[in-house]
């Protein structure tokens, strides 16, 4: 998800540090800087002949630019190329001038000399914006080309139903494929995806809670990535600090996510807090893991209800994940999606704990054999989910001849387009929490917003 950057600075020395700093951007493109208004112009407009897609993401103007002036010129790139994100450079940061860039369709205002993290975040918020219009103007909703990737959150209808486990090996599933995939744990007070990996970090998410506008570089710092391939942002040791983790924490760390992969992959675990209901609503897909027992089944219907309640998420809008099946057991997947209203995947996952051991207890699931019935069964389903390819394309036969994906795991696939069977939305506004006061980080009493009618 690279973003494409075209400066345009008439001062050959600001050109140069412009170049300079956007260079040290990560997933930036920055093209060659054009000296005047006139060469913007024709660059962009010779780029949009061809496709939107060929512009720019994100264009910045020098306030020195000539011969049109700075202002003049936002407003006709605005006007004329309104898929492109503009952001001004000026030495004048003041309200009198942000409003006036405001109102000629200017994205952002970054105060010159340039810092990284301000231009940073200004070119995000940017490229976000134009990546939206993209979308509007043509482009499937849900393809991952550009910032805005897809959030698939993992919960648990109860704990010891494997909902980390599922989560792990979706994540892995995905970057098998060559997805640039994040795997975040918002279990907070309990979080194991460390432990499942063999990794520890000094960094965690409570790192990033207090942090109002978090830049590439401070996510970098955050993020720790892994030989597996996977980009993971850990609960914090300590489980105390989850409580520096509120929705609105929770919705900046995933904004700035979605802008860096195609796909994040949230373990929410099994408790409701503000944290993980926030990524639960905002979630593109969102999964619940049961297993067919009968307390395990009452537990998931409970999720799935309180959801509802709280205006979290509807039932038809949950995807359920069946764990330790077997065609022995009396509860059956139908079943389940008959008392939760729930969309039941198709493939449910066996019941074979014998093949997981030895790699749970040595702390690296990274390790089971591409012949473990488990692992085919979740990387199968992370297939329905379609976090193995793009939604609009088709499944990567590459890495399945590789080996690098078991060959199961594209037999349902074939099937059907991955994820149409599914529930899939797009994001909703989030349900407000409210601590209680004295509650001392147990999660408040949900402002209900009323369904009654």
């Amino acid at each position: 998800m690279t973003t494409r950057i075209l400066p345009a600075a008439g001062d050959p020395d600001a050109a140069r540090a412009i170049s300079t700093l956007l260079s040290q951007l990560p997933a930036a493109e920055p093209a060659a800087p054009v000296p005047d208004s006139a060469s913007l112009l024709d660059t962009l407009g010779r780029l949009a002949a061809e496709s939107v897609d060929e512009l720019p993401e994100v264009v910045l103007v020098h306030e020195r630019i000539g011969p049109v002036p700075a202002l003049d010129l936002i407003r006709e790139v605005a006007l004329r190329f309104p898929a492109v994100g503009v952001v001004l450079l000026s030495s004048d940061t003041g309200p009198a001038l942000f409003s006036a860039a405001m109102d000629s369709g200017a994205r952002g205002l970054v105060g010159l000399p340039p810092s990284y993290e301000e231009l940073a975040a200004r070119v995000q918020a940017a490229a976000q914006w134009a990546a939206g219009v993209r979308r509007h103007l043509g482009r499937p909703a849900e393809a991952p080309t550009g910032p805005g990737g897809r959030v698939v959150t993992v919960a648990g209808a109860k704990g010891g139903v494997g909902t980390t486990f599922a989560a792990v090996q979706f994540a892995l599933a995905a970057a098998a494929a060559g997805r640039r995939t994040a795997l975040v744990d918002m279990d907070l007070q309990a979080g194991d995806v460390g432990s499942y990996l063999d990794v520890q970090f000094r960094r965690s998410i409570a790192d990033l809670a207090g942090i109002q506008d978090i830049s590439p570089r401070v996510l970098q710092d955050a993020v720790y990535d892994d030989r597996t391939g996977l980009a993971l942002l850990l609960a914090p040791a300590d489980g105390e600090r989850g409580e520096e983790v509120d929705d609105r924490a929770a919705r900046h760390v995933l904004t700035a996510l979605r802008s860096r992969y195609e796909l994040v992959v949230v373990d929410c675990g099994t408790n409701v807090t503000g944290a993980n209901a926030a990524a639960v609503e905002g979630a593109d897909v969102a999964v619940l893991v049961t297993t067919p027992d009968v307390v395990s089944v009452r537990a998931a219907k409970r999720m799935v209800r309180m959801w509802e309640r709280l205006q979290v998420r509807k039932a038809e809008d949950t995807t359920m994940v069946v764990n330790r099946w077997s065609r022995h057991t009396e509860i059956q997947p139908a079943l389940i999606e008959k008392i939760t209203k729930t969309r039941v995947v198709r493939t449910p996952v066996p019941a074979a704990f014998k093949e997981l051991q030895a790699v749970v207890d040595a702390g690296r699931v990274q390790d089971l054999d591409n012949r473990s019935t488990v692992k085919q069964a979740l990387w199968t389903v992370a297939g329905e989910l379609g976090l193995l390819a793009a939604p609009t394309a088709p499944e990567p036969a590459t890495a399945v001849a590789a080996g690098a994906i078991p060959a199961a795991t594209t037999a349902p696939a074939a099937a059907a387009a991955p994820g149409s069977a599914l529930a899939v939305r797009r994001p909703g506004p989030v349900a407000r929490l409210r601590r209680g006061a004295g509650d001392r980080g147990a999660i408040g009493p949900w402002l209900r917003r009323g369904r009654e009618h």
